[in-house]
């Protein structure tokens, strides 16, 4: 092994112990660029109708993102806060319906026991210490999130900027293709932003449609977690379907059949002919990288990781198209 290359490798070790120690930096950072490509595509969807400077055309969808959510969030909010109430309530009957139904297996009369009994004096009084760690965590969350999204404008703002940024610290026989590979990663993820976007509005909308028609209780709530957690996929239509199941469960066997059924029907719908269609001109992603990316992070960063780890399989794939198989293993002899 030459100097050269022992340099080489002790300082690729740095680097990624300086990545490993800076984790939550680089989270934040990511998170800001997913942040600023959702924006720039309705940014640059406004710039070809119009011709408003970007800008001007930031602030315009800013304003309309925030004038769309706080007219959701009027009329949709005080049905979603008594849903989540009634649900807080309806724990303990859940278990009790369940372990009835398979007989009152002792597992899941322990359960609904510890529930019932969490709110005594007793469990409280430790319960303080635990709240005072979980309000700075949450304050720690709200600052990187705000981070984030200040990040996300300046981002969105001068995105070219950056770019020559980016390309300034690449060696000059490399610029061009460091350019076309920054195109695409944008463009691949800007397409599966907006494609996942849809998909997820579409079940939120087929399912709160569906639940209410079958007049299952806490469907706008059900619905909701369906539609967020179509960003999971592989895990996440299952875990979502649980909510609407176990509420149903509470009223008949046979309106719980009719939830399943429902919730195959839409899941399906989405994972077979929404979201193909919707993605067909990006990046596709299998399903196996996508849950093992989810474990995998999810286990290093935990939620943050999660949420993260398709956005981040998107532009892992691109670059290993461009980098890796187009210019190292196609060139291989």
């Amino acid at each position: 092994m030459t100097a050269r290359t022992l340099l080489g490798l002790l300082a690729l070790v740095v680097l990624g112990l300086l990545a490993w120690e800076l984790r939550w930096v680089l989270l934040v950072l990511f998170g800001a660029v997913v942040l600023a490509v959702a924006l720039d595509v309705p940014v640059t969807w406004l710039r070809q109708l119009t011709r408003l400077n970007r800008p001007m055309a930031l602030l315009v969808v800013v304003v309309a993102l925030g004038f769309t959510g706080w007219r959701l969030g009027e009329l949709l909010l005080p049905e979603l806060v008594e849903q989540v109430n009634q649900f807080t309530q309806l724990v303990p009957a859940m278990f009790t319906r369940l372990g009835q139904l398979l007989g009152g297996m002792a597992m899941l009369e322990s359960v609904e026991t510890r529930l019932l009994q969490f709110g005594t004096l007793e469990k409280l009084q430790p319960l303080g210490s635990q709240l005072l760690g979980f309000a700075g965590g949450a304050a720690s969350i709200t600052v990187q999130l705000l981070l984030m999204v200040l990040l996300a404008l300046l981002l969105a703002l001068d995105p070219r900027s950056h770019q020559r940024l980016v390309l300034a610290i690449t060696p000059a026989h490399y610029r061009p293709l460091i350019s076309e590979v920054l195109g695409e990663c944008r463009q691949a993820l800007g397409g599966w932003l907006a494609g996942m976007t849809l998909s997820g509005g579409a079940v939120f909308a087929l399912t709160w449609a569906g639940l209410a028609a079958l007049k299952v209780p806490l469907a706008l709530l059900s619905a909701l977690v369906c539609g967020l957690l179509t960003f999971v996929p592989t895990i996440g239509p299952t875990v979502a379907t649980l909510l609407p199941l176990s509420v149903a469960l509470l009223v008949s066997p046979a309106l719980a059949l009719q939830v399943l059924i429902l919730r195959l029907l839409v899941q399906n719908g989405e994972a077979f002919l929404l979201t193909p269609l919707l993605l067909s001109r990006t990046v596709n992603l299998l399903p196996t990288v996508a849950l093992m990316a989810q474990l995998c992070l999810g286990a290093l960063l935990g939620l943050p990781g999660v949420l993260l780890a398709l956005p981040l399989v998107v532009v892992l794939q691109v670059l290993a198209q461009k980098l890796l198989v187009e210019q190292v293993m196609d060139r291989w002899t």
